[in-house]
């Protein structure tokens, strides 16, 4: 695809949002459900369902996926197609690329092992290595771009509300 097609593309999507702001409201769901024994949760996902555990570093065995992992991949993910699509864009040549998240935790936090140590990711470098013949300052916009426009990288960089609910099936007597 070249910029023309892309633009093609995404032109009557971006009319249409111009139009009526509303209809570019999205809202995304994963859900997660037990199945079978252990301490496990099954993802669906569009390439099939995934199963996450516990990561090594608080008793698993690596044998399913970790959530921590998971979320490093959906930046990984939606950093590439953003910078694919810029790229495209901006008409900037890329032979190949290498999108690398980097997170950092600190296992206690999360087993209760230190009440002072914070829970989950407190570290997240996201690096590109490109195959582009790109000037610098065209290569330096490329990286800028595909970060102003990455959904996971804002939404990490900007603390999104997050709320829980929850609701009993069935309850004892």
């Amino acid at each position: 695809m070249d910029a023309v097609q892309l633009r093609a593309l995404q032109a009557p999507i971006k009319s249409l949002y111009k139009d009526d702001p509303n209809s570019a409201t999205v809202t995304n769901v994963a859900e997660g459900r037990f199945e079978g024994e252990g301490l496990t949760c099954t993802v669906g996902g569009w390439a099939g369902d995934v199963v996450a555990g516990l990561h090594p570093a608080t008793g698993g065995d690596g044998s399913e996926a970790c959530s921590a992992d998971m979320l490093l991949e959906a930046l990984v993910a939606c950093a590439g197609v953003t910078l694919r699509s810029v790229a495209t864009a901006m008409g900037v040549p890329l032979r190949g690329a290498t999108i690398r998240a980097e997170g950092r935790w600190d296992a206690r936090g999360t087993l209760g092992v230190s009440k002072e140590t914070p829970i989950g990711l407190t570290d997240i470098a996201l690096s590109f290595e490109l195959d582009t013949p790109a000037e610098k300052k065209a290569v330096a916009k490329l990286v800028e771009l595909t970060e102003r426009f990455c959904v996971i990288y804002q939404t990490l960089k900007s603390e999104p509300t997050v709320s829980t609910s929850h609701s009993v099936a069935t309850q004892a007597s």
